[in-house]
């Protein structure tokens, strides 16, 4: 028998039952809609989580400090702080492939201006810092690398502060006070948004480190120290190449470990998406449980339907069919009824994700090959579990089939 006749015949029997279909068909539609939605979730989380990396920096390498140990026990990252302005300078006069070097000097203080006050951290940095950082200026201007050098009492805020110190009102060329001493702000940076850990970035103050250094900070040794190449192609000999700048800065022996960490970009988000990845494949993998559940609906319909048309295909074997069309028949049956709900489900999971983003306010993502993959995943669970029931139809006696009632 041609396969277009088959395929005429299995359609055939499936609107017959259309109720039947239907219920049989319910398993994979909600199988596959829950895969889709929970990957949407998943993807969009991670999508999102990539750009909050994005916003960090162009091309950019964070050292922080290394641990410390004392007694055999490790007091973790950070412990142990030797970033100076020297670590700075050399890797400026040295470094062949980072264009672009900040220290940051970070400390918090209560911040006294316009209509109220803020607590926030105050970030001392350099010119060169907006540049690595990707930062552009809303309103007013950066200092300048004369502000630097003189050490001036000028400052430039991030959008929270602006907005819980000012409202509405514009902060350039206001004064303030942190912890007592009074600066200018020159500028207002443009909105960036929370890191992956819901940092805001946006609640921040900042000012040359020359200032910050001298008056609102009484630790000498850096918070990190930021760096920028040309190009994302340079990260990797960059970051090996700062290794032996600040190696040698820190006078460290080949047997002695770093006193400093080098984290790029790529790391960043590597870090912060590995576990909304990991509960992504969580998730779609109990979703994929329905999916199992509509297999198992599907093979005990096919089950049923080769019990009530045995006589049927009595008659098939009787007039020439061989056992092989008749596995075909019902396999094609199977199968159609699987793509048929998986396409229901692919538009479920599609309607179900974006409710999800416009309600729940969700970041969600649906791509293309998540839809090709429930779509194969719901033809292949009709395979599977039809083949038991096409298969039992095509071993049937076909003189015990014609005597059936």
């Amino acid at each position: 028998m041609r396969a277009s006749n088959l395929i005429k015949v299995a359609g055939r029997s499936i609107v017959k039952n259309k109720m039947r279909t239907l219920l049989t068909m319910l398993g994979i539609i909600i199988g596959v809609g829950a895969v889709i939605v929970m990957v949407a979730v998943g993807d969009g989380a991670r999508s999102q989580i990539e750009k909050q990396v994005q916003s960090l920096g162009t091309n950019m390498l964070v050292v922080t400090p290394g641990a410390s140990s004392t007694g055999g026990v490790n007091r973790g990252a950070g412990s142990f702080n030797r970033l100076s302005m020297t670590d700075v300078e050399k890797i400026r006069n040295e470094s062949q492939y980072a264009s672009l070097v900040s220290p940051v000097l970070s400390t918090f203080g209560q911040v006294v201006g316009g209509s109220g006050n803020w607590r926030a951290q105050v970030a001392g940095v350099d010119v060169d810092y907006i540049e690595i950082r990707d930062w552009a200026v809303a309103s007013g201007s950066f200092f300048s690398a004369a502000d630097v050098r003189q050490g001036k009492k000028v400052v430039v805020i991030g959008q929270t502060v602006a907005k819980n110190l000012f409202g509405e009102s514009d902060p350039v060329g206001q004064t303030v006070r942190i912890r007592n001493v009074p600066v200018q702000v020159i500028g207002v940076m443009a909105a960036k948004g929370q890191t992956a850990e819901g940092r805001d970035q946006d609640d921040i103050i900042i000012a040359p480190h020359t200032t910050v250094a001298t008056r609102l900070s009484r630790w000498n040794f850096l918070s990190q120290i930021l760096a920028s190449t040309s190009s994302p192609g340079d990260i990797p000999a960059a970051q090996t190449e700062l290794k032996a700048i600040l190696r040698e800065s820190h006078g460290l022996s080949t047997w002695e470990e770093d006193d400093f960490e080098i984290k790029n970009q790529a790391e960043l988000t590597e870090a912060a998406a590995g576990t909304t990845e990991t509960m992504t494949l969580l998730l779609a993998a109990i979703a994929s449980i329905s999916l199992l559940v509509g297999g198992i609906g599907i093979m005990n319909i096919m089950l049923v339907s080769v019990t009530e048309r045995t006589r049927e295909i009595g008659i098939r074997m009787a007039i020439g069919a061989r056992g092989r069309d008749v596995l075909t028949q019902f396999l094609i049956e199977s199968i159609v009824m699987s793509i048929l709900g998986g396409a229901a489900g692919v538009g479920l999971g599609f309607l179900g994700a974006k409710l999800l983003g416009d309600y729940m306010g969700w970041s969600t993502l649906v791509g293309g090959q998540t839809v090709m993959v429930a779509i194969v995943f719901s033809a292949a669970v009709g395979i599977f579990f039809g083949f038991y029931p096409a298969r039992k139809a095509a071993r049937l006696n076909p003189i015990e089939a014609l005597r059936y009632e």
